[in-house]
């Protein structure tokens, strides 16, 4: 088994040190993004004075969980989470979401995104001075690469599909990307591809950092969101709490890498992988195209340890769409309240980005699955919020007019009281096989990938020496660090 890094370039990790230390930089190591009260009090007095967005190096250090929900000059706490009451889901279970909102960006794709550049920054796989680095995307990991390339002052280049929301567009413009529009939407993952390789072609001074690929996305989420969503359960779960299920939007299968963490704690835990109906790729081998912002589809991630996965949920992106407007709307408020819905619950439904509430629907349908009851808790990731889907609300706006109590009651009635069992696969070893055997086709054929490599990812040592390296990672931070204080 080979290491993801295999190679340190002494005189780029010099010069990138350098660089760091005269734009005032050091670099957080994946133990400091779990557990906060590791980073310097130098940094924590600087961060009382920045912005949650603003473009300051420190805030590399709220690439984490636990960020003060404040928009400046926050610190750090045990995290932030909701959960769904029964009137708002329906069964007994306990649903925990946790909240992406209140990281830089606004979404925890800057975790995903680091995770990839920093061992490259540190090992000289990446320079800086001469490479852009790109950032191929269904939406947030190229905002979050975006947004952590401004702070190393580093080139980044985002490409994304024309159809995503223009929030993303707009700030991806502010704050100085080079910004590669592809053909299509959501489900046109393989068009974001075949640009990657034009790139490789022709733009030699390019360093592609693809998510689904890229094990290091997948190692931050293990590390950083696994262990988080343990400690958030030995605060929360009681002397009965048992850890139920982990639920998860593929998307770039980064996120769902927690729940190879978490198996590790609890044997028993279910984890489910979620798709959009619409384009049923792991459900059904199908296709399509749909509205849940933050899913690519088509293919399965080269980082996806689907032999850790017990079931499929694809959800009807219908389903998220009407939600949208129920938590959204004034009227919507209403009506839950009406329904018994608390207060507390209702004021953070507004953390629920489309996809969240993908993951929400399919945390209902995952509980009544498997029967859960009130000592069952099933945790999901809030990965962003509805402040970066406005124009999507407008748009329903628009198109249908104001939103009225027999539409919330209709919808309420339909896509959550009304959740049954469809579109769910539970997955057995040869299924799980069968899906992994499914990559040959994105991976071999088309993205240069052999398949020795790919019968080597169903070899459950090789995962477990891939979570292994981000010690080593962490080390290699730690002598960068020491590099550029060094020089000062």
């Amino acid at each position: 088994m080979k290491k993801i890094i295999q190679e340190i370039r002494e005189d780029i990790v010099e010069k990138n040190a350098a660089r760091c230390r005269e734009r005032g930089i050091t670099l957080p190591t994946f133990a400091q993004m779990k557990d906060p009260s590791k980073i310097p009090a130098s940094i924590k007095e600087r961060l009382s004075k920045v912005g949650l967005w603003d473009l300051d190096p420190a805030n590399l250090y709220r690439i984490t969980w636990k960020n003060e929900p404040v928009a400046s000059g926050g610190g750090f706490n045990n995290g932030n989470w909701v959960e769904f009451p029964e009137a708002l889901t329906g069964v007994p279970a306990r649903i925990v979401g946790f909240v992406g909102k209140h990281f830089p960006t606004g979404a925890h794709k800057v975790g995903a995104a680091y995770g990839c550049l920093a061992p490259r920054l540190v090992t000289g796989q990446f320079d800086p001075d001469t490479q852009k680095a790109v950032w191929p995307s269904t939406g947030n990991y190229c905002r979050g690469g975006a947004f952590d390339c401004a702070l190393l002052d580093c080139t980044p280049v985002a490409i994304l599909p024309e159809g995503m929301s223009s929030e993303r567009f707009d700030w991806l413009r502010e704050i100085g990307a080079e910004v590669i529009a592809t053909p299509g939407s959501e489900s046109n993952v393989k068009e974001i591809y075949d640009k990657c390789w034009e790139i490789r072609r022709t733009r030699p001074d390019c360093v592609i950092f693809n998510q689904f690929e890229e094990f290091g996305n997948a190692i931050w989420h293990y590390e950083v969101t696994g262990s988080f969503i343990q400690d958030l359960h030995k605060r929360i779960a009681g002397p009965k709490g048992r850890m139920a299920g982990y639920v998860s939007a593929t998307g770039s299968a980064g996120t769902i890498a927690a729940g190879d963490f978490l198996r590790t704690l609890h044997p028993a835990l279910r984890v489910v992988a979620v798709e959009a109906l619409q384009c049923p790729t792991l459900l059904h081998y199908g296709f399509g195209e749909h509205r849940i912002e933050g899913i690519g589809d088509k293919h399965l991630p080269w980082v996806h340890n689907i032999r850790n996965t017990d079931m499929i949920c694809a959800v009807d992106d219908e389903a998220t769409i009407q939600l949208m407007r129920l938590f959204n709307e004034q009227t919507g408020h209403e009506f839950l309240r009406g329904e018994g819905v608390p207060e507390e619950t209702i004021a953070q439904l507004d953390l629920l980005g489309i996809s969240c509430i993908c993951n929400l629907v399919a945390a209902i349908k995952m509980a009544k699955y498997y029967e859960l009851g009130p000592d069952d808790i099933v945790y999901f990731p809030q990965t962003d919020s509805m402040q970066l889907y406005q124009s999507r609300l407008a748009e329903q706006r628009e198109a249908n007019g104001e939103y009225s109590n027999i539409d919330a009651a209709r919808h309420f009635s339909r896509y959550l009281e009304g959740l049954g069992l469809d579109y769910m696969r539970e997955l057995n070893y040869y299924d799980r096989k069968s899906l992994h055997n499914f990559k040959y086709f994105t991976w071999v054929e088309q993205q240069g990938r052999t398949s020795e490599e790919l019968r080597e990812l169903w070899d459950p040592e090789f995962w477990e020496f891939t979570w292994a390296q981000a010690r080593e990672w962490d080390q290699l931070i730690e002598d960068f660090n020491k590099r550029i204080e060094a020089g000062t």
